[in-house]
């Protein structure tokens, strides 16, 4: 796999080494296991959902943790005894443990986790605070800041 190096990038932008970090560990981690399986999908403009597959899996089993900027899903299958575990001819549904672990966006928080028909569905939600909301700033004026809105302004106090 090529490898790219983002070292004159990193001298010409200021804030973004975050990015870069990002765009470099997804590389290195892209290389490891792919299980489980997972879709990422966009609810709406604010809102995603994460969507594993973790056939087998129970919610006791599941232990999902949230820090900031990272979500960390691990599965540890309990150990079952011995004398009642069968003999299988073919297994082919994975038994191992997981550890599936998402960097998030800032702002962006756990909102709803659930376990259904073998799918562990976690819904994310932005939420961006009104201090950090792009605003308008008037040059050389006594007009109040205003907070832009999508394409329209509106006028703060």
């Amino acid at each position: 796999m090529t490898r790219f190096d983002f070292t004159p990038y990193r001298r010409s932008t200021v804030g973004f080494d975050r990015v870069f970090d990002l765009l470099e560990n997804t590389g290195r981690a892209g290389a490891g296991d792919n299980y489980p399986p997972f879709n990422i999908e966009r609810l709406a403009e604010d809102s995603y959902r994460i969507t594993l597959a973790v056939a087998g899996f129970k919610t006791g089993e599941i232990d999902i943790t949230a820090q900031q900027n990272l979500l960390i899903i691990q599965g540890r299958k309990a150990e079952e005894a011995s004398e009642t575990a069968a003999h299988f001819l073919h297994l082919g549904i994975a038994q191992r443990g997981f550890e599936r672990r998402f960097e998030l966006a800032d702002f962006v928080r756990v909102e709803n986790a659930g376990l259904e028909d073998g799918l562990l569905t976690i819904d994310l939600l932005r939420e961006v605070p009104e201090a950090m909301k792009p605003r308008k700033i008037a040059i050389g004026g006594v007009q109040p800041l205003s907070v832009v809105e999508g394409g329209s302004t509106s006028q703060a106090a």
